[in-house]
This record gives structure tokens, sequence and C-alpha cells, in this order.
């Protein structure tokens, strides 16, 4: 028996390849399938199944294009309803898979149709669990993204969750591997682990949700507290994870076609394409094109870019780095947007040769900064979570976070400089490409964001830990 966890950074999630006796499943695969089809030819095996833990918010999953080009069944959870052939299993049905069984546990709460997929190796012993959305390392998922039912509330979807911990993973043995779709960075919740495996035991003393003396009302008001809004693609990824999406081969066409800088500006000028610059913040700083959006691909781009665009039918023209453009297209096409129209062909510096206008942001170091604090008193907009600006910030400073900029536009100056930054200077560039984007110009970002302020003599607001807020 082989198990592999195909883990993606950028969305913070879990795909697994299982293999027995020649025989393979793969739960929760990532849209690109090559891989998991590549890894069963090496070893000369056939991908009998394609689990889906449940129809994921976060990411548009690869299960309608493998099941096409393997002939492998999709199979979900009780519950589940998509717009295409797929096998419903039954709470408790086994799934024999060469000399070992996966078995179906219905695990409704994050979502009506969640399902857990429990391994047992070939002596019948449980051996690990794919827990999906269901339990995280260190969290459970959140109760409130199910497409569900006018009647239920996220409480509602709480309690089913309470339940189907304590009844269906809880009582399993301590030495049981816990395998979830998700690890820290994911918006599926609130408080995972930085590691993405780990055995049931240790979850039971380390999660908070699995407390063995919590009541289901104490279960209720943790989990639901402090939940952010989700990210406004979450839905849309829902839709087409149970209706269906276009062939990713079509996508990578679509995207991947070189523009000159004059068929790129017309393009965006015809079709109201969003000009996404995918390139390091570093070089967004010194030039880009005007009006247009830097997420760059060595940040959390994809979260970003389905955070902050949000329709994933909006056309978008992408910036990128040589060699790096299908990789851009792929990435985008993981959280649904599929409408990238082209890539400017030979990147910014084409565009800069061609004689076109170009913009670019003042940025400065921490130090410039101090000096300016000292000397007067300068606004700061400080683009951190929530969570990070209490934990520690600049004294006076006011948190607009990137997640919600568009609500905080009419607090920053119209008439003086200002500054911004966030912890690294990755966001904080995303927040001066948006500002920009709307009009706003009379911003300076601080390179480095936090983590060079705190080398400084600024003044900054008493250190609270975290975990503790």
């Amino acid at each position: 028996m082989k198990i592999e966890q195909i883990y993606t950074g950028c969305l913070a999630q879990g795909a697994y390849y299982i293999e027995s006796n020649g025989e393979v499943a793969i739960i929760d695969p990532l849209r690109e399938v090559q891989p998991y089809i590549d890894r069963a030819t090496k070893s000369g095996a056939t991908i009998k199944y394609v689990f889906e833990t449940h129809f994921h918010a976060d990411f548009v999953s690869g299960h309608l294009t493998l099941s096409k080009t393997t002939g492998a069944p999709i199979i979900y959870g009780p519950n589940a309803n998509p717009d295409f052939e797929a096998t419903i299993a039954r709470d408790q049905q086994e799934f024999p898979l060469g000399d070992v069984t996966i078995i179906a546990l219905h695990t409704p709460g994050h979502t009506m149709e969640s399902t857990t997929y429990l391994l047992r190796d070939t002596n019948g012993k449980d051996h690990a669990i794919f827990s999906g959305d269901t339990l995280f390392l260190g969290d459970v998922g959140r109760p409130d993204l199910a497409q569900k039912a006018a009647h239920l509330t996220q409480e509602d979807l709480a309690g089913m969750l309470f339940d189907s911990l304590r009844q269906k993973i809880m009582p399993l043995a301590d030495e049981v591997i816990v395998y979830p779709a998700h690890g820290a960075g994911s918006a599926c919740g609130k408080n995972m682990m930085k590691e993405t495996v780990d055995t049931l035991g240790n979850q039971k003393k380390m999660n908070y949700a699995l407390r063995a003396d919590m009541t289901k009302d104490e279960f209720i008001k943790e989990v639901t507290e402090g939940l952010l809004p989700p990210p406004m693609y979450f839905p849309l990824n829902v839709k087409m994870n149970k209706e269906g999406y276009e062939d990713i081969d079509q996508v990578l066409a679509r995207g991947g076609q070189r523009l000159s800088p004059d068929a790129f500006e017309a393009a965006a000028n015809e079709t109201g394409a969003v000009v996404l610059d995918v390139r390091h913040q570093n070089e967004f700083v010194k030039g880009h094109i005007p009006r247009s959006i830097f997420i760059g691909l060595d940040g959390g781009f994809a979260p970003w870019v389905g955070t902050l665009i949000g329709d994933v039918s909006q056309p978008i023209l992408l910036v990128a780095p040589e060699g790096r453009e299908e990789e851009a297209v792929t990435r985008l096409s993981r959280v649904g947007f599929d409408q990238t129209l082209g890539i400017l062909k030979g990147g910014f510096q084409a565009w800069k040769t061609a004689g076109k206008d170009y913009d670019s942001i003042s940025s400065v170091p921490a130090s410039q900064l101090a000096e300016a604090y000292a000397q007067s008193a300068v606004s700061v907009f400080d683009v951190r979570k929530p969570a990070e600006f209490q934990s520690e910030h600049v004294e006076g400073a006011t948190n607009a976070p990137l997640d919600f900029l568009n609500d905080h536009l009419a607090t920053f100056p119209q008439n003086k400089p200002f500054y911004i930054h966030c912890a690294g200077g990755y966001r904080s560039v995303i927040a001066a490409s948006i500002l920009k984007s709307r009009g706003i110009h009379n911003l300076i970002d601080v390179a480095g964001g936090f983590k060079a302020i705190a080398q400084t003599e600024l003044p900054k607001s008493n250190y609270v830990c975290p975990s503790t807020l």
C-alpha cells in the first residue's frame, strides 16, 4: 500500500494518491490531473476511483477531467446532488482497492455532503482517515460555507459537525493517521497547524474542537466565534464543482496566447479585462502598466486573486515573468478564473520598449518612515489581518485589512502623502496597486513591511501573542 499526499502550498490544499496491488484511488484532485495519471502509469497501476470529500469552495477540483480521462467513477458522500454522473455513497459503504478497503463515513457539518474516507489495511485494521474539511489539524471546518437549505443556520451545521466528530471520528483508534484537505493558510478554517499529517490521538490532545469534556453548546460557540466573511469566489467555485467546468486544456490554450503590446492594450480596452501583473513586488513598484493590479506568483497568489477579483467570469490579461506564463494561467484556473485572454509577449520590458506609458510606486525603507514619524504627524495604514494588527502595530496606525480594502477607501487621505505596509512587503504592494487603480496615488509603500519596521525605533503597541487573541 502506498499513500502520497500531494500538497499545494499556494492553496494550502492536500490531494491524495492511494495505491494498492495495481489499483489507485485519488482523493480531492487538483484541476490539472496529468500528474496523477503519470504516477499511476509509472507504477503500472489503474486509477479505479475519484473520491470527493465535499463540494469544495476554495478551489476547482479535477474530478471531472480525471474521470473523463481514466473512466474512473466520481464518488461523493450522502446528500450530494451533482449535475453530472457520479456514485453517491451510502454511509459506511465499502470500496475495495487492491488489498485494502476505503469506507465512506458521512460526516456532515462543514457541508451537508461532507464525507470522511476511512482506509483499512490488508489486515482489516483502521489505518488512516482522509477527513476533507471535516477535521483539520488544530481546527475543524467552518460551518458557514455550505450551499444549505434556508431553514439551516451555521449553528445548526456546527451542531451536526459536533455529532459527526464524536460519533464517526473520535471513536477511532488514536494511532489512526489524519490526512486533512487543508493546512495553515486556508480560509476554510480559523486555527490550523502548520503540519499537514498527524495522528488522531495527538489531535484529541491538541485540537480545541476535540476536547472530551466539551458540550455541544460550547462547541457551537467556539467554532462559530470570530468567523470572517468568506472570500467572494467561494460560492462560485462550489457552483463549478457541482455543475461542471471547461476542460483545462482549453483554458490553457486560450490563456496562453502571446499578445504584442498593441494587441494587449487593444484587448484590455475592448474587453474590460483586468490587467493582472504577477511579477515580484520589487519589479512591480519600479514600473507597471497604469491601473494594473499586482498579485505576485511568489505569494498567496490564487487565494488573493479569488478574494480580491472575486468574479471568476472576469476577463484577465497577464503580465508574467518569462518562463512562468503557463504556471500563472494554471494557478488561476485552480480557483476557477478561466477567462484569461492572453499574456503580454515579451513582458513588461516589451511594453516599455514600445514607448507606452507606465506607472510606478514610491517605496521607501522603514528607516525613512521612522524619520518622517519622528519629525511630524504621518498617516500610517497597516493592511495586515486584524489579529496581526492587534498583536503589534505602529502607534497611531490605522488597520485597513487587504481582504476588505474597498471598505476603507474613504479613510485614506486625499491630499497628502500616507504610508502603507503589511508584514513583509507583498500585501502592501497589492493594496497600493488597487488604490492606484482607484485614483489614489499619494501613497508610499514601506519596503519590507512590519518585519523591517520592527527593527526601527518607531513606537509600537505592546506585543500580544497572536494565540491569545
